[in-house]
């Protein structure tokens, strides 16, 4: 018998909470996709390299000088995005404690939502040689929005009856993969044809950077205001006594996060399918992350090829997220997942054999990747959920990104590094199959029956 959920049982309420719980997928995917993944890191060197060689448009051989450290202007987004992964990694952890202790997590949801999105939205003037704000913002949103996905991956379990969320967990994925879609096909309409806006190319990508600063703020009202009808969470759990003083409540998160680092090893469904997500998902990031460069420089493609790619893939990932949650429902979660890293693998693989130039059997292998892209992350967050103790949902799910965050350079590092010795990127990308394998290895050996049923039954 699966334990109720905090506070309701009105099936009602539930089916609108829920409706507002998948919004906050639709409007931080906007940041992610347009500011994130395509547009931040190629402007930011941009204001970088001016810096650095002030009235020079071509090449620059010149590093900034940061704290006495000399740094390549071309250096500077990767540096800033990684020292913005490692400070989030710390940091997620005690965001957790201080979510599971929240009466309403739906205002500190927005909290961090809006503080990030007005830095995403300042970006709009990041423009001169003034690379420092571009790090400086880039750092606030981004521990901002992992603060705030902590939260929202928390709220899926006070939404959504355990054997719902995979279902709900997938139509999120699906919405945050349209939203970001449509935001950035709309940008890059804007970055292509800027004199149709009266604007300079440069000014175009400062207009669509701030959007999705916008965009995140916007959206973020729908969860916001239609979590609110839940009722509040009760503070007994893991919290302090009634009457305590205000110093025993702001340490109270410090000494829960303590307690619960303590005893995760009492939950060692958790720890597994913890390691098996660190690795799979790596490699599936490393995919992300690696395509542009391996498509560019090993396969030859333009850069509106590459857009049409990143396009693709999105509009797709909407439908796939949507498949794999109709599949989870059918034959099991974890067997989804499974099913999900072997096309991965398949995907590794064929990509291996594409000719430099065969741009239409590259756009194939992006269909692939748009159907089990949101798939397989999707469901790993909602198989989580079912390992969580009641009333812990927030710190283990901190640890679920801080983990993710802090070890998703591993991939990269490898592929880097292989791609180096080798002098080519194939073998690179031929490497990367270990994560998937070991990833799925590892996921066999989780036994998700069990870790809901001990996660019904105590609470750390």
């Amino acid at each position: 018998m699966s334990a109720p959920l905090p506070g309701t049982t009105d099936p009602a309420v539930l089916r609108r909470a829920r409706r507002s719980w998948y919004f906050y997928d639709w409007a931080n995917s906007g940041y992610v996709t347009t500011t994130g993944t395509v547009l931040f890191a190629p402007y930011l060197t941009v204001v970088a390299r001016r810096a650095a060689c002030p009235g020079t448009t071509g090449p620059c051989d010149r590093a900034l000088s940061v704290l006495g450290l000399p740094i390549a202007p071309g250096s500077v987004a990767l540096y800033a995005v990684t020292l913005a992964t490692l400070l989030s990694a710390v940091l997620l952890p005690l965001v957790g404690a201080v979510a599971d202790r929240s009466r309403h997590r739906h205002r500190l949801l927005g909290a961090f939502a809006w503080t990030g999105a007005a830095a995403g939205t300042a970006m709009v003037g990041l423009g001169g040689d003034r690379w420092w704000l571009g790090v400086l913002l880039v750092v606030v949103a981004t521990v901002c929005l992992t603060s705030s996905l902590v939260v929202y991956d928390a709220l899926l379990c006070d939404v959504s009856a355990p054997a719902e969320r995979d279902r709900t967990s997938s139509r999120g994925w699906a919405l945050g993969y349209l939203g970001g879609f449509l935001l950035l096909a709309a940008n890059l309409l804007v970055v292509s044809f800027p004199g149709a806006l009266g604007l300079t190319e440069e000014q175009a990508v400062r207009v669509s950077l701030g959007s999705a600063g916008l965009w995140w703020a916007a959206f973020t009202l729908v969860p916001v205001l239609g979590l609110r009808r839940l009722p509040s969470r009760p503070l007994g759990v893991a919290g302090v006594p009634a009457g305590a003083g205000l110093l025993a409540g702001v340490a109270a998160p410090f000494r829960q996060l303590a307690t619960t680092l303590r005893g995760v090893r009492r939950y060692p469904q958790v720890v597994r399918f913890l390691l098996a997500y660190l690795v799979f998902n790596d490699g599936i990031q490393t995919v992300v992350y690696a395509a542009s460069v391996y498509g560019q420089e090993e396969l030859g493609f333009t850069s509106s090829q590459l857009i049409t790619t990143i396009l693709l893939v999105q509009a797709i990932a909407f439908g796939g997220a949507l498949l794999f949650g109709a599949a989870a429902g059918r034959f099991g979660a974890q067997r989804t997942v499974l099913a999900g890293l072997a096309l991965w693998i398949l995907v590794i693989v064929l990509t291996y054999g594409v000719p430099r130039g065969a741009f239409s059997r590259w756009l194939v292998l992006a269909v692939l990747i748009g159907i089990v892209l949101g798939g397989t992350q999707a469901l790993a967050r909602s198989m989580f959920s079912q390992l969580v103790p009641v009333g812990a949902e927030a710190e283990f799910f901190s640890l679920y990104q801080a983990g993710e965050r802090g070890t998703s350079w591993l991939g990269t590092l490898a592929f880097g590094l292989v791609a180096q010795l080798t002098g080519s990127y194939r073998p690179a990308l031929a490497f990367l199959l270990v994560f998937f394998v070991v990833g799925g290895l590892l996921l066999t050996r989780v036994d998700l029956a069990a870790g809901a049923r001990q996660a019904r039954e105590s609470a750390p």
